[in-house]
């Protein structure tokens, strides 16, 4: 007698349900199916389209064999019931004679009056007595005919006649032997080309999709052999205009990018490393010359100085980090990915910032018309703004404006800031967007620029969806930042 079990606490964990042995074989299935299943596009490929042709050839082989059959068991019913309608024609007109001649295809005739005495038949079947149809195990009605020889399949067609002397049947059997070897030279055709044919469809199949993967493979292997320090390399274009070239393409396009984006990292290192190197080796040396100096006087100067430049040391450290968050964020995302983004009225914003600077040796003339707003982060457009003035600042001889309007039918609003300085050179309006250029070097270091406020602007006007632009000359050196204009509101 089996133990019995103790009762299952009340808030106790039931206790974990053994898997079912089903579920085991299952997963047992899955794997072997897994482990077994192709792994290549290839061979994925070649088993698809040897599957689909398999199961076509299949459906067309069981439809051609049952029309095949069909038809010729039709044709040779319909000569055996021409026949029988024949004889039953002659036994109506009393025209019956005792032997009656075969047909091609027929296997024998022989009629039956209602008594089952024979009147007529054919030779094979002279002096016999009467035979009974028996229906076949498909469905045919058959006479046995062994006695005779014959062991094959018949058709049987019976037809009733009305004669002088009374009611006769008349039984015609068709011989089905041509239906059965037409069936069977069939079959055994199919039984051979269909596989022909199936390895057929897998051998070209295989060779195609392996041609058309070569050039894939050449792409893997292509980028493969491209490391971090040969992204200069480019993986191969097929000439076929196709996907694959495309994606070819599309590869070289990327490493291209790749590419560019390193070398402007290391350009950054190298710039950040120069500029932070002469800033620190003065700071150094007026500390070690302070240290070292007994007039506190000349040390208080010096530590003024070395303080200067620390502030001049930290401005450049806050560029850094705001050029390495734009990088971060890239050129087709927003400025949402530091501040959150509104409606921001330029005219507004022009103003407040003008009013914050009140200490600009040049006085800032405004032309704000109201109503002028985009979307975006006021702070990273502030930014953009108190760069551009820094930059008209250094350079203005004695006036520097600030000028808002919409841009006709463009949906865009345009921010201008312009100095009466000495006019850009053609060939540095694109360079000095560039990092670390200073087309005047000694007096931008004496005016604490790093060569990063104009490229910063540009970062922020593009990551806004805009753009900015040095206008063309002559005339007054006027910066231009376009940017989308901000949905009206319903």
């Amino acid at each position: 007698m089996s133990p019995a079990r103790a009762p299952h606490p009340p808030g106790a964990p039931a206790a974990p349900a053994r898997p079912r042995p089903r579920k085991r074989l299952r997963g047992r299935a899955g794997r072997l199916v897994a482990r077994l299943a192709p792994r290549s596009v290839r061979a994925r490929t070649t088993l698809a389209a040897c599957t689909t042709v398999g199961a076509a050839l299949l459906v067309a082989s069981t439809a051609l064999l049952g029309l095949l059959h069909a038809n010729l068991e039709r044709s040779v019913e319909s000569g055996a019931r021409e026949q029988a309608v024949a004889v039953a024609r002659l036994a109506a007109d009393a025209r019956l004679t005792p032997l009656l001649p075969l047909d091609h295809g027929t296997d024998f005739v022989q009629v039956v009056d209602e008594n089952g005495r024979v009147l007529a038949a054919s030779q094979n079947l002279a002096g016999r007595p009467a035979v009974t149809p028996v229906g076949g195990p498909d469905g045919h009605t058959t006479f046995d005919l062994r006695p005779f020889g014959e062991e094959h399949r018949q058709r049987v067609a019976t037809v009733t006649a009305t004669t002088p002397s009374g009611q006769v049947t008349v039984h015609v059997g068709s011989s089905l032997r041509t239906v059965d070897t037409a069936q069977h030279v069939a079959a055994g055709a199919l039984l051979v080309l269909c596989p022909l044919l199936l390895l057929t469809v897998g051998v070209l199949t295989w060779r195609t999709t392996g041609r058309a993967l070569a050039p894939v493979e050449a792409i893997r292997a292509g980028v493969a052999a491209i490391g971090d320090r040969h992204l200069d390399l480019r993986v191969p274009v097929p000439a076929a205009d196709d996907e694959i070239a495309r994606l070819a393409g599309t590869m070289n396009a990327m490493l291209a990018r790749l590419e560019a984006a390193g070398a402007r990292q290391r350009r950054f290192i190298a710039d950040a490393s120069h500029e932070l190197r002469s800033p620190l080796a003065v700071l150094r040396t007026q500390l070690e010359v302070a240290l070292a100096h007994p007039d506190p006087e000349v040390r208080t100067t010096l530590l003024e100085g070395a303080l200067e430049d620390t502030d001049r040391l930290q401005a450049l450290a806050t560029d850094l980090l705001l050029l390495a968050r734009l990088d971060s964020a890239g050129p087709d995302r927003s400025a949402d990915s530091f501040d959150p983004l509104d409606p921001v009225d330029l005219a507004e914003l022009a103003a407040g910032t003008v009013r914050a600077r009140a200490g600009d040796p040049h006085p800032v003339g405004l032309d704000l018309p109201d109503g002028v707003a985009v979307v975006g982060s006021r702070l990273w457009l502030g930014r953009l703004l108190t760069n551009l003035l820094d930059n008209a600042q250094r350079h203005a001889d004695r006036r520097v404006t600030v000028r808002v309007h919409r841009e006709d039918g463009t949906g865009y609003a345009v921010l201008e800031v312009a100095n009466d300085g000495p006019e850009v050179a053609p060939e540095d309006r694109e360079r000095i967007f560039e990092r670390f250029t200073r087309l005047d070097d000694a007096r931008s270091r004496d005016h604490g620029g790093a060569g990063l406020g104009l490229p910063i602007a540009r970062d922020i006007a593009r990551h806004h969806g805009g753009d900015l632009t040095l206008a063309p000359a002559p005339g007054p050196t006027v910066f231009r930042t376009r940017l989308p204009l901000a949905p009206a509101r319903s």
